[in-house]
């Protein structure tokens, strides 16, 4: 009995490319192109629908490549943000005991 891995495998941007030029232009459907290429359906599907989005057929609201990247930076940039904000509240309140009450600081 074999055991499958619950590590998902990363693919190269023109792996992905390719499967999704593939998926669009072949007769067969996503699960075949899916199947021929040892990939998983639903991993095909996520590739063409942001394929489709990046191209500006996605529906209204729907985030492009570029956009998610930027989001996964600025959240992560305010995530470093925020620790660096409570770090300085804490030695504020270290440097100046008699100001830890002040309004604004650890809010």
């Amino acid at each position: 009995m074999s055991k499958k891995s619950n590590t998902s495998k990363r693919y190269s941007a023109e792996f992905k490319r390719d499967a999704v030029a593939l998926a669009l232009s072949s007769e067969k459907t996503v699960t075949e192109v899916a199947g021929d290429l040892g990939v998983s359906p639903e991993g095909l599907r996520g590739w063409v629908k942001q394929a489709k989005i990046d191209r500006g057929e996605g529906p209204a609201g729907a985030l492009t490549s570029d956009e998610r990247e930027e989001l996964r930076r600025v959240r992560r940039e305010l995530a470093e943000v925020k620790k660096a904000n409570e770090i300085l509240v804490k030695a504020a309140a270290f440097v100046c005991p008699e100001r830890k009450g002040a309004a604004g600081v650890g809010r």
